[in-house]
């Protein structure tokens, strides 16, 4: 097989993985159904359980680090903490804590 037809073959592949992902929440749970207990519940918890996760992954290794990232990774996470204590938005809070994280490394 070619180069052409392999590559026509992935993104295929790849575009229908992508719509058949975009409907599938609109087929299970579209219409007049009501979004499943669990569902709901899960979008309450994963949030708090990503940050909880992203800490531990964060700081295991805090021990080893040089003084300098030390204080790096704990202002980085105290500015995670704070962010979504504020705004209750993870993104912002993974987003801001990455951005400081990455501006104090470097400086």
């Amino acid at each position: 097989m070619n180069n052409i037809v392999y590559g026509i073959c992935i993104m295929a592949v790849v575009a229908f993985v992508t719509v058949f992902t975009r409907v599938l929440p609109f087929a299970l749970f579209g219409g007049k159904k009501g979004m499943p207990k669990m569902i709901g519940y899960l979008g309450r918890v994963l949030p708090a359980a990503i940050i909880a996760a992203l800490v531990v992954y964060c700081f295991k290794e805090l021990v080893v680090q040089a003084a300098s990232d030390r204080l790096c990774s704990l202002a980085a996470g105290a500015a995670v903490v704070f962010l979504h204590l504020w705004k209750r938005n993870t993104l912002l809070s993974i987003a801001g804590g990455t951005i400081l994280y990455m501006l104090l490394i470097r400086l």
